[in-house]
Protein backbone atom coordinates (compact mmCIF):
# COMPACT_ATOMS: atom_id res chain seq x y z
CA UNK A 1 0.00 0.00 0.00
CA UNK A 2 2.90 2.35 0.52
CA UNK A 3 3.15 2.98 -3.36
CA UNK A 4 -0.51 3.71 -3.30
CA UNK A 5 0.20 6.29 -0.44
CA UNK A 6 2.79 7.68 -2.77
CA UNK A 7 1.32 8.31 -5.71
CA UNK A 8 -1.62 10.97 -3.93
CA UNK A 9 -1.35 14.27 -4.44
CA UNK A 10 -2.10 17.05 -1.83
CA UNK A 11 -5.44 17.67 -3.28
CA UNK A 12 -6.10 13.89 -2.32
CA UNK A 13 -4.61 13.66 1.13
CA UNK A 14 -7.39 17.04 1.81
CA UNK A 15 -9.91 14.14 0.41
CA UNK A 16 -8.79 11.42 2.60
CA UNK A 17 -8.40 13.91 5.43
CA UNK A 18 -12.20 15.05 5.37
CA UNK A 19 -13.27 11.39 4.83
CA UNK A 20 -11.87 10.17 8.08
CA UNK A 21 -13.84 13.31 9.53
CA UNK A 22 -17.15 12.42 7.63
CA UNK A 23 -16.81 8.68 9.11
CA UNK A 24 -16.18 9.60 12.43
CA UNK A 25 -19.25 11.84 12.05
CA UNK A 26 -21.18 9.32 10.98
CA UNK A 27 -20.29 6.52 13.37
CA UNK A 28 -21.10 9.21 16.12
CA UNK A 29 -24.44 9.94 14.72
CA UNK A 30 -25.29 6.14 14.09
CA UNK A 31 -24.47 5.64 17.74
CA UNK A 32 -26.76 7.90 19.23
CA UNK A 33 -29.37 6.17 17.69
CA UNK A 34 -29.69 3.73 20.18
CA UNK A 35 -29.28 6.27 23.27
CA UNK A 36 -32.27 8.64 21.75
CA UNK A 37 -34.42 5.69 21.13
CA UNK A 38 -33.77 4.79 24.87
CA UNK A 39 -35.40 8.00 25.89
CA UNK A 40 -38.36 7.74 23.63
CA UNK A 41 -39.36 4.55 25.33
CA UNK A 42 -38.43 5.96 28.79
CA UNK A 43 -40.63 8.72 27.87
CA UNK A 44 -43.67 6.88 26.71
CA UNK A 45 -43.54 4.25 29.56
CA UNK A 46 -43.31 7.11 32.05
CA UNK A 47 -46.44 9.19 30.94
CA UNK A 48 -44.10 12.25 29.11
CA UNK A 49 -46.24 14.83 26.91
CA UNK A 50 -46.34 13.46 23.28
CA UNK A 51 -44.17 16.93 22.33
CA UNK A 52 -41.23 15.45 24.06
CA UNK A 53 -41.60 12.27 22.59
CA UNK A 54 -41.47 14.10 19.24
CA UNK A 55 -38.49 15.68 19.80
CA UNK A 56 -36.72 13.36 20.85
CA UNK A 57 -38.10 11.23 17.62
CA UNK A 58 -37.15 14.65 15.31
CA UNK A 59 -33.38 14.38 16.63
CA UNK A 60 -33.22 10.66 15.95
CA UNK A 61 -34.09 11.48 12.47
CA UNK A 62 -31.95 14.29 11.91
CA UNK A 63 -29.31 11.81 13.02
CA UNK A 64 -30.19 9.29 10.57
CA UNK A 65 -30.27 12.01 7.60
CA UNK A 66 -27.02 13.35 8.95
CA UNK A 67 -25.51 9.33 9.22
CA UNK A 68 -26.55 8.79 5.33
CA UNK A 69 -25.16 12.82 4.09
CA UNK A 70 -21.90 11.65 5.63
CA UNK A 71 -22.06 8.71 3.82
CA UNK A 72 -22.83 9.90 0.67
CA UNK A 73 -19.97 12.46 0.90
CA UNK A 74 -17.48 9.67 2.24
CA UNK A 75 -18.11 7.84 -0.95
CA UNK A 76 -17.78 10.54 -2.99
CA UNK A 77 -14.48 11.72 -1.91
CA UNK A 78 -13.01 7.78 -1.56
CA UNK A 79 -14.15 7.44 -5.38
CA UNK A 80 -12.00 10.90 -6.37
CA UNK A 81 -8.97 9.18 -4.48
CA UNK A 82 -9.55 5.63 -5.66
CA UNK A 83 -9.70 6.83 -9.61
CA UNK A 84 -6.86 9.16 -9.10
CA UNK A 85 -4.35 6.48 -7.57
CA UNK A 86 -5.22 3.71 -10.28
CA UNK A 87 -5.02 6.59 -12.73
CA UNK A 88 -1.52 7.28 -11.67
CA UNK A 89 -0.73 3.58 -10.58
CA UNK A 90 -1.49 2.82 -14.78
CA UNK A 91 0.47 5.12 -15.46
CA UNK A 92 3.46 4.61 -13.53
CA UNK A 93 3.34 0.67 -14.23
CA UNK A 94 3.07 1.82 -18.21
CA UNK A 95 6.15 4.18 -18.16
CA UNK A 96 8.35 0.94 -16.12
CA UNK A 97 7.26 -1.19 -18.71
CA UNK A 98 8.49 1.17 -21.38
CA UNK A 99 11.96 1.41 -19.65
CA UNK A 100 12.12 -2.62 -19.37
CA UNK A 101 14.55 -4.34 -21.82
CA UNK A 102 13.70 -7.14 -23.60
CA UNK A 103 14.81 -9.29 -20.76
CA UNK A 104 12.33 -8.11 -18.45
CA UNK A 105 9.38 -8.43 -20.49
CA UNK A 106 10.58 -11.83 -21.30
CA UNK A 107 10.73 -12.42 -17.18
CA UNK A 108 7.08 -11.25 -16.85
CA UNK A 109 5.32 -12.30 -20.57
CA UNK A 110 3.30 -9.71 -22.51
CA UNK A 111 0.22 -10.99 -21.12
CA UNK A 112 0.76 -10.52 -17.71
CA UNK A 113 1.80 -7.39 -17.51
CA UNK A 114 -1.54 -6.58 -19.34
CA UNK A 115 -3.35 -8.34 -16.41
CA UNK A 116 -1.24 -6.21 -13.92
CA UNK A 117 -1.97 -2.99 -15.90
CA UNK A 118 -5.71 -3.25 -15.98
CA UNK A 119 -7.28 -5.97 -13.64
CA UNK A 120 -4.48 -5.97 -10.86
CA UNK A 121 -5.00 -1.82 -10.71
CA UNK A 122 -8.60 -2.43 -10.55
CA UNK A 123 -9.19 -4.24 -8.02
CA UNK A 124 -6.82 -1.97 -6.19
CA UNK A 125 -9.13 0.38 -7.48
CA UNK A 126 -11.59 -1.25 -5.71
CA UNK A 127 -10.40 -1.65 -2.66
CA UNK A 128 -9.49 1.91 -1.84
CA UNK A 129 -12.79 3.03 -2.67
CA UNK A 130 -14.54 0.86 -0.36
CA UNK A 131 -11.72 0.26 2.28
CA UNK A 132 -12.06 4.41 3.23
CA UNK A 133 -16.00 3.47 3.31
CA UNK A 134 -15.75 0.47 5.20
CA UNK A 135 -11.98 -0.60 6.37
CA UNK A 136 -11.75 2.91 8.29
CA UNK A 137 -15.81 2.44 9.33
CA UNK A 138 -15.96 -0.53 10.90
CA UNK A 139 -12.91 -1.23 13.81
CA UNK A 140 -14.17 2.37 14.88
CA UNK A 141 -17.79 1.65 14.73
CA UNK A 142 -17.22 -1.72 16.70
CA UNK A 143 -14.62 -0.25 19.48
CA UNK A 144 -16.75 2.51 19.82
CA UNK A 145 -19.56 0.45 20.32
CA UNK A 146 -17.90 -2.28 22.91
CA UNK A 147 -16.87 1.16 24.77
CA UNK A 148 -20.63 2.02 25.18
CA UNK A 149 -22.12 -0.91 26.36
CA UNK A 150 -19.22 -2.79 28.05
CA UNK A 151 -20.72 -0.80 31.59
CA UNK A 152 -23.53 -2.46 31.12
CA UNK A 153 -25.17 -5.63 31.99
CA UNK A 154 -22.27 -8.52 31.98
CA UNK A 155 -24.73 -11.35 30.74
CA UNK A 156 -24.87 -9.20 27.66
CA UNK A 157 -21.62 -8.42 27.40
CA UNK A 158 -20.76 -12.49 27.25
CA UNK A 159 -23.22 -12.94 24.63
CA UNK A 160 -21.20 -10.18 22.40
CA UNK A 161 -17.91 -11.62 23.09
CA UNK A 162 -19.06 -14.70 22.28
CA UNK A 163 -20.26 -13.64 18.68
CA UNK A 164 -17.15 -11.56 18.48
CA UNK A 165 -14.27 -14.76 18.86
CA UNK A 166 -16.98 -16.67 16.28
CA UNK A 167 -16.00 -13.58 14.33
CA UNK A 168 -12.97 -13.73 14.47
CA UNK A 169 -12.39 -17.69 14.19
CA UNK A 170 -14.06 -16.86 10.57
CA UNK A 171 -11.98 -14.75 9.56
CA UNK A 172 -9.08 -16.77 10.42
CA UNK A 173 -10.39 -19.44 7.95
CA UNK A 174 -10.82 -17.00 5.29
CA UNK A 175 -7.14 -16.01 5.84
CA UNK A 176 -5.69 -19.54 5.78
CA UNK A 177 -7.66 -21.47 3.10
CA UNK A 178 -9.37 -18.85 0.94
CA UNK A 179 -6.39 -15.98 0.20
CA UNK A 180 -4.03 -18.56 -1.57
CA UNK A 181 -6.44 -19.06 -3.83
CA UNK A 182 -6.52 -15.77 -4.76
CA UNK A 183 -2.95 -15.42 -5.83
CA UNK A 184 -3.94 -18.65 -8.18
CA UNK A 185 -6.71 -16.83 -9.71
CA UNK A 186 -4.42 -14.20 -10.87
CA UNK A 187 -1.76 -16.61 -12.17
CA UNK A 188 -4.40 -18.02 -13.80
CA UNK A 189 -5.97 -14.83 -15.30
CA UNK A 190 -2.74 -14.17 -16.89
CA UNK A 191 -2.86 -17.90 -18.34
CA UNK A 192 -6.28 -16.68 -19.53
CA UNK A 193 -5.03 -13.90 -21.20
CA UNK A 194 -2.76 -15.63 -23.04
CA UNK A 195 -4.28 -18.37 -24.40
CA UNK A 196 -7.04 -15.76 -25.64
CA UNK A 197 -4.19 -13.15 -27.25
CA UNK A 198 -2.09 -16.14 -28.88
CA UNK A 199 -5.37 -17.11 -30.17
CA UNK A 200 -6.69 -14.07 -31.58
CA UNK A 201 -3.05 -13.21 -32.79
CA UNK A 202 -2.91 -16.27 -34.47
CA UNK A 203 -6.40 -16.32 -35.73
CA UNK A 204 -5.79 -16.68 -39.88
CA UNK A 205 -3.23 -19.92 -39.00
CA UNK A 206 -5.86 -21.28 -36.55
CA UNK A 207 -8.28 -21.23 -39.28
CA UNK A 208 -6.14 -22.41 -42.20
CA UNK A 209 -5.35 -25.53 -40.23
CA UNK A 210 -8.59 -26.19 -38.87
CA UNK A 211 -7.30 -25.81 -34.97
CA UNK A 212 -10.07 -24.42 -33.98
CA UNK A 213 -11.36 -27.21 -31.60
CA UNK A 214 -7.70 -27.48 -30.48
CA UNK A 215 -7.73 -24.14 -29.80
CA UNK A 216 -11.30 -24.43 -27.68
CA UNK A 217 -9.79 -27.39 -25.97
CA UNK A 218 -6.95 -25.26 -24.53
CA UNK A 219 -8.59 -21.97 -23.63
CA UNK A 220 -11.60 -24.48 -22.22
CA UNK A 221 -9.11 -25.93 -20.03
CA UNK A 222 -7.64 -22.48 -18.71
CA UNK A 223 -10.81 -21.15 -18.54
CA UNK A 224 -11.58 -24.12 -16.31
CA UNK A 225 -9.09 -24.19 -14.46
CA UNK A 226 -9.81 -20.50 -13.24
CA UNK A 227 -13.87 -21.08 -12.81
CA UNK A 228 -13.21 -23.75 -10.25
CA UNK A 229 -11.00 -21.86 -8.69
CA UNK A 230 -13.09 -19.03 -8.33
CA UNK A 231 -16.03 -21.23 -7.83
CA UNK A 232 -14.19 -22.42 -4.22
CA UNK A 233 -13.28 -18.94 -3.52
CA UNK A 234 -16.99 -17.50 -4.10
CA UNK A 235 -18.48 -20.28 -2.16
CA UNK A 236 -16.17 -19.57 0.70
CA UNK A 237 -16.74 -15.87 0.82
CA UNK A 238 -20.64 -16.59 0.11
CA UNK A 239 -20.94 -18.82 2.68
CA UNK A 240 -20.09 -15.89 5.26
CA UNK A 241 -23.52 -14.00 4.62
CA UNK A 242 -25.80 -16.83 6.03
CA UNK A 243 -23.05 -16.86 9.25
CA UNK A 244 -23.46 -13.21 9.72
CA UNK A 245 -26.94 -13.65 9.39
CA UNK A 246 -27.45 -16.46 11.97
CA UNK A 247 -25.08 -15.45 14.12
CA UNK A 248 -26.84 -11.71 14.28
CA UNK A 249 -30.35 -13.22 14.75
CA UNK A 250 -28.76 -15.65 17.66
CA UNK A 251 -27.14 -12.43 19.14
CA UNK A 252 -30.63 -10.66 19.45
CA UNK A 253 -32.17 -14.07 20.12
CA UNK A 254 -29.52 -14.43 23.40
CA UNK A 255 -30.02 -10.55 24.22
CA UNK A 256 -33.85 -10.54 24.41
CA UNK A 257 -33.75 -14.62 26.22
CA UNK A 258 -31.58 -12.95 28.94
CA UNK A 259 -33.14 -9.65 29.21
CA UNK A 260 -36.50 -11.48 29.89
CA UNK A 261 -34.60 -13.69 32.84
CA UNK A 262 -33.46 -10.32 34.11
CA UNK A 263 -36.54 -8.38 33.73
CA UNK A 264 -38.38 -10.99 35.33
CA UNK A 265 -36.14 -10.74 38.57
CA UNK A 266 -37.11 -7.44 38.88
CA UNK A 267 -39.99 -6.82 41.88
CA UNK A 268 -41.45 -3.44 40.80
CA UNK A 269 -42.31 -1.80 37.43
CA UNK A 270 -39.43 0.50 37.48
CA UNK A 271 -36.80 -1.66 37.64
CA UNK A 272 -38.34 -3.99 34.94
CA UNK A 273 -39.24 -0.88 32.64
CA UNK A 274 -35.32 -0.08 33.27
CA UNK A 275 -34.25 -3.46 32.05
CA UNK A 276 -36.22 -3.42 29.38
CA UNK A 277 -34.81 0.15 27.81
CA UNK A 278 -31.33 -0.75 28.78
CA UNK A 279 -32.25 -4.27 26.49
CA UNK A 280 -33.50 -2.52 23.47
CA UNK A 281 -30.32 0.01 24.33
CA UNK A 282 -28.02 -2.96 24.04
CA UNK A 283 -29.51 -4.91 21.37
CA UNK A 284 -28.89 -1.57 19.42
CA UNK A 285 -25.07 -1.54 19.81
CA UNK A 286 -24.91 -5.16 19.10
CA UNK A 287 -26.31 -5.01 16.19
CA UNK A 288 -23.91 -1.50 15.18
CA UNK A 289 -20.65 -3.76 16.56
CA UNK A 290 -22.84 -7.17 14.02
CA UNK A 291 -22.67 -4.51 11.14
CA UNK A 292 -19.34 -3.58 11.92
CA UNK A 293 -18.20 -7.15 11.22
CA UNK A 294 -20.64 -7.67 8.06
CA UNK A 295 -18.76 -4.83 6.79
CA UNK A 296 -15.09 -6.67 7.27
CA UNK A 297 -17.20 -9.21 5.37
CA UNK A 298 -17.93 -7.24 2.56
CA UNK A 299 -14.23 -5.83 2.48
CA UNK A 300 -13.27 -9.74 2.67
CA UNK A 301 -14.76 -9.96 -0.52
CA UNK A 302 -12.10 -8.15 -2.28
CA UNK A 303 -8.96 -7.61 -0.20
CA UNK A 304 -7.40 -11.08 -0.27
CA UNK A 305 -7.74 -10.24 -4.32
CA UNK A 306 -6.34 -6.47 -4.08
CA UNK A 307 -4.00 -7.57 -1.69
CA UNK A 308 -2.19 -9.91 -4.48
CA UNK A 309 -2.78 -7.45 -7.16
CA UNK A 310 -0.51 -5.20 -4.60
CA UNK A 311 2.42 -7.13 -4.75
CA UNK A 312 2.08 -8.37 -8.51
CA UNK A 313 1.83 -4.58 -9.42
CA UNK A 314 4.84 -4.12 -6.56
CA UNK A 315 7.12 -6.69 -8.52
CA UNK A 316 6.94 -4.66 -11.37
CA UNK A 317 7.35 -1.44 -10.33
CA UNK A 318 9.81 -2.41 -7.78
CA UNK A 319 11.75 -4.42 -11.29
CA UNK A 320 15.19 -2.32 -12.48
CA UNK A 321 15.77 -2.78 -15.82
CA UNK A 322 19.20 -4.22 -16.40
CA UNK A 323 19.73 -1.55 -19.62
CA UNK A 324 20.36 1.57 -17.95
CA UNK A 325 21.47 4.89 -19.21
CA UNK A 326 24.19 6.22 -19.98
CA UNK A 327 25.58 9.94 -19.72
CA UNK A 328 26.40 11.25 -23.16
CA UNK A 329 23.90 12.34 -24.97
CA UNK A 330 26.00 12.92 -28.24
CA UNK A 331 28.65 12.05 -30.01
CA UNK A 332 32.11 13.30 -28.65
CA UNK A 333 33.25 16.29 -30.95
CA UNK A 334 35.70 15.05 -33.67
CA UNK A 335 34.52 10.80 -33.38
CA UNK A 336 34.24 9.01 -36.15
CA UNK A 337 29.99 9.54 -37.18
CA UNK A 338 28.27 6.54 -38.51
CA UNK A 339 30.64 3.81 -37.70
CA UNK A 340 29.68 0.57 -35.95
CA UNK A 341 32.14 -1.80 -34.43
CA UNK A 342 32.22 -4.57 -32.72
CA UNK A 343 35.32 -5.48 -30.92
CA UNK A 344 35.33 -9.24 -29.66
CA UNK A 345 31.93 -9.31 -28.99
CA UNK A 346 30.35 -12.39 -26.89
CA UNK A 347 27.01 -12.80 -25.91
CA UNK A 348 24.28 -15.46 -23.58
CA UNK A 349 20.87 -15.02 -23.37
CA UNK A 350 19.86 -14.02 -19.40
CA UNK A 351 20.15 -17.74 -17.37
CA UNK A 352 21.09 -19.42 -20.49
CA UNK A 353 24.38 -21.76 -20.09
CA UNK A 354 25.69 -21.27 -23.33
CA UNK A 355 26.80 -18.46 -25.71
CA UNK A 356 25.04 -18.08 -28.98
CA UNK A 357 27.77 -15.35 -30.27
CA UNK A 358 31.30 -15.92 -30.01
CA UNK A 359 34.17 -13.38 -30.29
CA UNK A 360 33.07 -11.51 -33.02
CA UNK A 361 34.70 -8.20 -34.67
CA UNK A 362 34.16 -6.16 -37.41
CA UNK A 363 34.17 -2.67 -38.52
CA UNK A 364 31.57 -0.38 -40.58
CA UNK A 365 32.92 2.73 -42.15
CA UNK A 366 30.85 5.18 -42.50
CA UNK A 367 28.05 4.62 -45.68
CA UNK A 368 29.26 1.16 -45.73
CA UNK A 369 27.05 -2.00 -45.71
CA UNK A 370 27.43 -4.79 -43.80
CA UNK A 371 25.60 -7.88 -44.42
CA UNK A 372 25.30 -11.02 -42.04
CA UNK A 373 24.02 -14.22 -43.67
CA UNK A 374 24.13 -17.91 -42.35
CA UNK A 375 21.30 -20.58 -41.37
CA UNK A 376 18.55 -20.18 -38.88
CA UNK A 377 19.67 -19.62 -35.82
CA UNK A 378 23.06 -18.68 -36.42
CA UNK A 379 22.98 -15.53 -34.45
CA UNK A 380 22.41 -12.60 -37.19
CA UNK A 381 19.98 -11.35 -35.43
CA UNK A 382 21.09 -11.33 -31.85
CA UNK A 383 24.37 -9.55 -33.34
CA UNK A 384 22.47 -6.90 -34.78
CA UNK A 385 20.19 -6.10 -31.89
CA UNK A 386 23.16 -5.41 -29.14
CA UNK A 387 23.22 -2.03 -31.36
CA UNK A 388 20.72 -0.72 -30.34
CA UNK A 389 20.58 -2.24 -26.93
CA UNK A 390 17.98 -4.36 -26.77
CA UNK A 391 20.61 -7.04 -24.86
CA UNK A 392 24.04 -5.68 -24.04
CA UNK A 393 27.01 -7.65 -25.02
CA UNK A 394 28.12 -10.61 -22.24
CA UNK A 395 31.58 -9.57 -23.38
CA UNK A 396 33.34 -7.71 -25.50
CA UNK A 397 32.39 -3.84 -26.65
CA UNK A 398 29.88 -2.43 -29.19
CA UNK A 399 30.71 1.01 -30.26
CA UNK A 400 28.69 3.38 -32.09
CA UNK A 401 30.69 6.43 -34.06
CA UNK A 402 33.60 5.30 -31.80
CA UNK A 403 31.72 5.03 -28.47
CA UNK A 404 30.59 2.32 -26.24
CA UNK A 405 26.59 2.34 -26.65
CA UNK A 406 26.38 2.05 -23.19
CA UNK A 407 27.90 5.21 -22.51
CA UNK A 408 24.95 6.87 -24.49
CA UNK A 409 21.58 7.67 -23.62
CA UNK A 410 19.22 5.75 -24.95
CA UNK A 411 17.49 8.47 -26.53
CA UNK A 412 20.68 9.40 -27.97
CA UNK A 413 21.59 5.97 -28.97
CA UNK A 414 17.77 5.80 -30.88
CA UNK A 415 18.17 8.55 -32.49
CA UNK A 416 20.98 7.53 -34.46
CA UNK A 417 19.39 4.44 -35.72
CA UNK A 418 16.51 3.30 -38.48
CA UNK A 419 15.29 0.26 -37.20
CA UNK A 420 13.57 -2.18 -39.33
CA UNK A 421 12.21 -5.35 -37.40
CA UNK A 422 12.11 -9.14 -39.11
CA UNK A 423 8.39 -9.02 -38.51
CA UNK A 424 7.22 -5.91 -39.89
CA UNK A 425 5.32 -3.87 -36.74
CA UNK A 426 2.46 -1.19 -37.65
CA UNK A 427 0.06 0.47 -35.30
CA UNK A 428 -3.47 1.70 -35.63
CA UNK A 429 -3.83 4.93 -36.96
CA UNK A 430 -3.12 6.46 -40.97
CA UNK A 431 -0.09 5.46 -42.82
CA UNK A 432 0.98 9.16 -42.35
CA UNK A 433 1.06 8.67 -38.78
CA UNK A 434 2.79 5.37 -38.74
CA UNK A 435 5.87 6.25 -41.64
CA UNK A 436 6.33 9.47 -39.19
CA UNK A 437 6.24 7.27 -36.04
CA UNK A 438 8.12 8.52 -32.97
CA UNK A 439 10.25 11.22 -31.96
CA UNK A 440 13.91 12.08 -32.85
CA UNK A 441 15.80 15.69 -31.81
CA UNK A 442 15.51 18.03 -34.64
CA UNK A 443 13.17 16.49 -36.48
CA UNK A 444 9.95 18.26 -37.71
CA UNK A 445 7.07 16.80 -39.08
CA UNK A 446 6.77 17.40 -43.11
CA UNK A 447 4.40 15.61 -45.57
CA UNK A 448 6.45 15.71 -47.95
CA UNK A 449 9.50 13.78 -46.20
CA UNK A 450 6.95 10.81 -45.25
CA UNK A 451 5.80 11.00 -49.23
CA UNK A 452 9.57 10.93 -49.82
CA UNK A 453 10.17 7.86 -47.68
CA UNK A 454 7.32 5.98 -48.95
CA UNK A 455 8.61 6.42 -52.58
CA UNK A 456 12.27 5.54 -51.46
CA UNK A 457 10.72 2.35 -50.23
CA UNK A 458 8.41 1.69 -53.20
CA UNK A 459 5.46 2.23 -51.45
CA UNK A 460 4.47 5.65 -53.69
CA UNK A 461 2.14 2.91 -55.92
CA UNK A 462 -0.03 1.17 -53.59
CA UNK A 463 -0.44 4.16 -50.58
CA UNK A 464 -1.32 6.65 -53.56
CA UNK A 465 -4.25 4.21 -55.45
CA UNK A 466 -6.20 4.14 -52.12
CA UNK A 467 -8.80 6.89 -52.49
CA UNK A 468 -7.56 9.03 -48.74
CA UNK A 469 -3.86 8.55 -49.78
CA UNK A 470 -1.37 8.96 -46.80
CA UNK A 471 -4.32 9.48 -44.50
CA UNK A 472 -5.34 6.05 -44.91
CA UNK A 473 -6.54 3.94 -41.99
CA UNK A 474 -4.01 1.60 -40.63
CA UNK A 475 -5.41 -1.55 -38.78
CA UNK A 476 -3.91 -2.73 -35.31
CA UNK A 477 -0.63 -4.44 -36.62
CA UNK A 478 -1.42 -3.87 -40.57
CA UNK A 479 -4.13 -6.25 -40.85
CA UNK A 480 -4.95 -4.54 -43.70
CA UNK A 481 -1.87 -4.59 -45.66
CA UNK A 482 0.14 -7.73 -47.09
CA UNK A 483 3.39 -8.80 -45.50
CA UNK A 484 5.17 -6.65 -48.67
CA UNK A 485 3.29 -3.77 -47.72
CA UNK A 486 4.24 -3.75 -43.96
CA UNK A 487 7.42 -3.95 -44.97
CA UNK A 488 7.84 -1.09 -47.25
CA UNK A 489 5.98 1.13 -44.61
CA UNK A 490 8.02 -0.37 -42.19
CA UNK A 491 11.25 0.43 -44.27
CA UNK A 492 9.85 3.89 -44.93
CA UNK A 493 9.36 4.76 -41.12
CA UNK A 494 13.03 3.95 -40.91
CA UNK A 495 13.90 6.22 -44.11
CA UNK A 496 11.75 8.86 -42.66
CA UNK A 497 14.15 9.58 -39.86
CA UNK A 498 17.31 10.02 -41.51
CA UNK A 499 19.75 8.33 -39.26
CA UNK A 500 23.10 7.93 -39.19
CA UNK A 501 22.66 4.08 -39.03
CA UNK A 502 20.07 1.78 -40.93
CA UNK A 503 19.48 -1.85 -39.33
CA UNK A 504 17.82 -4.46 -41.46
CA UNK A 505 16.89 -7.49 -39.76
CA UNK A 506 15.41 -9.06 -42.55
CA UNK A 507 13.30 -6.80 -43.59
CA UNK A 508 13.53 -7.25 -47.40
CA UNK A 509 12.13 -11.22 -47.02
CA UNK A 510 8.51 -9.83 -48.21
CA UNK A 511 9.31 -8.42 -51.26
CA UNK A 512 9.77 -9.95 -54.90
CA UNK A 513 12.95 -9.44 -56.27
CA UNK A 514 12.36 -6.80 -58.44
CA UNK A 515 10.89 -4.60 -55.58
CA UNK A 516 14.00 -5.71 -53.65
CA UNK A 517 16.14 -4.51 -56.33
CA UNK A 518 14.49 -1.64 -56.98
CA UNK A 519 14.21 -0.62 -52.60
CA UNK A 520 18.22 -1.13 -52.44
CA UNK A 521 19.00 1.07 -55.07
CA UNK A 522 16.54 3.70 -54.42
CA UNK A 523 18.07 3.38 -50.97
CA UNK A 524 21.73 3.72 -51.53
CA UNK A 525 20.84 6.85 -54.07
CA UNK A 526 19.34 8.22 -51.41
CA UNK A 527 20.78 7.67 -48.14
CA UNK A 528 24.00 6.77 -49.35
CA UNK A 529 25.67 8.62 -46.46
CA UNK A 530 24.13 6.25 -44.14
CA UNK A 531 25.31 3.17 -42.42
CA UNK A 532 23.66 -0.15 -43.22
CA UNK A 533 23.48 -3.62 -41.42
CA UNK A 534 21.39 -6.29 -43.24
CA UNK A 535 20.31 -9.39 -41.90
CA UNK A 536 19.12 -11.31 -45.10
CA UNK A 537 18.61 -14.92 -46.66
CA UNK A 538 19.39 -13.99 -49.80
CA UNK A 539 22.49 -13.59 -51.57
CA UNK A 540 20.72 -11.13 -53.79
CA UNK A 541 20.20 -8.90 -51.13
CA UNK A 542 24.00 -8.76 -49.92
CA UNK A 543 25.57 -9.15 -52.77
CA UNK A 544 26.84 -5.70 -53.40
CA UNK A 545 27.34 -5.53 -49.88
CA UNK A 546 31.06 -3.87 -48.53
CA UNK A 547 31.56 -6.58 -45.59
CA UNK A 548 29.87 -10.12 -45.68
CA UNK A 549 29.53 -11.70 -42.31
CA UNK A 550 29.16 -15.44 -42.88
CA UNK A 551 27.44 -16.88 -39.19
CA UNK A 552 27.50 -20.34 -38.12
CA UNK A 553 26.33 -21.42 -34.96
CA UNK A 554 27.41 -17.79 -33.06
CA UNK A 555 30.58 -17.93 -34.80
CA UNK A 556 32.12 -15.85 -37.87
CA UNK A 557 33.23 -18.70 -40.15
CA UNK A 558 33.64 -15.97 -43.18
CA UNK A 559 33.79 -12.49 -43.87
CA UNK A 560 34.54 -10.23 -47.03
CA UNK A 561 33.15 -9.07 -50.13
CA UNK A 562 30.78 -11.82 -52.32
CA UNK A 563 33.60 -12.13 -54.49
CA UNK A 564 36.39 -13.23 -51.88
CA UNK A 565 33.49 -15.57 -49.64
CA UNK A 566 32.89 -17.39 -53.26
CA UNK A 567 36.69 -18.18 -53.53
CA UNK A 568 37.44 -18.34 -50.02
CA UNK A 569 34.53 -19.65 -47.96
CA UNK A 570 32.64 -23.13 -48.26
CA UNK A 571 29.79 -22.43 -46.05
CA UNK A 572 29.01 -19.09 -48.33
CA UNK A 573 29.39 -21.14 -51.14
CA UNK A 574 26.72 -23.79 -50.03
CA UNK A 575 24.43 -20.61 -49.23
CA UNK A 576 24.89 -20.11 -52.97
CA UNK A 577 24.60 -23.04 -54.43
CA UNK A 578 21.17 -23.64 -52.48
CA UNK A 579 19.58 -20.58 -53.93
CA UNK A 580 21.14 -19.88 -57.43
CA UNK A 581 20.74 -22.29 -60.63
CA UNK A 582 23.91 -23.56 -62.81
CA UNK A 583 24.08 -20.27 -65.21
CA UNK A 584 24.04 -17.67 -62.16
CA UNK A 585 26.76 -19.84 -60.01
CA UNK A 586 29.21 -20.32 -63.67
CA UNK A 587 28.35 -16.46 -64.07
CA UNK A 588 29.29 -15.48 -60.39
CA UNK A 589 32.74 -17.50 -60.60
CA UNK A 590 33.61 -16.28 -63.83
CA UNK A 591 33.39 -12.65 -61.97
CA UNK A 592 35.68 -13.77 -59.40
CA UNK A 593 38.13 -15.23 -61.58
CA UNK A 594 37.92 -12.19 -63.65
CA UNK A 595 38.15 -9.69 -60.35
CA UNK A 596 40.92 -12.39 -58.71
Amino acid sequence: MGRVFRSLRWKDWVYLVLSLGFIVLQVWLDLLLPDYTSKVLQYAMTGMPMGEIWKQGGIMLACALGSAASSVTVGYFSARIASAAAFRLRGQVFDKVESFSMEEINRFSTSSLITRTTNDITQVQMLISMGLQMIVKAPILAVWAIVKISARQWQWSVIVAAAVILLVLMFTFVLVVVVPKFRKVQAMTDDLNSVTRENLTGVRVVRAYNAEAYQEEKFAGANGRLTKTQLFTSRAMASLSPFLTVLMSGISLAIYWVGAYLVGAQTDAVGRGEVYTQMITFSGYAMQIVMAFMMLVMIFFILPRALVSLRRIGEVLGTEPCIRDGALTASPEGAPLGTVEFRNVSFKYPDAGEYVLHDISFRAERGQTVAFIGSTGSGKSTAINLVPRFYDATEGEVLVDGVNVKEYTLAALHDKIGYVPQRAVLFSGTVESNVAYGEKAGLEHSEEAVKNAVRIAQGQAFIEEKEEGYKAHVAQGGTNFSGGQKQRLAIARAVYRRPEIYIFDDSFSALDYKTDRDLRAALKAETGGATSLIVAQRIGTIRDADLILVLEEGSVVGQGTHEELMRGCEVYREIARSQLSEEELAGMQGEVRKHG
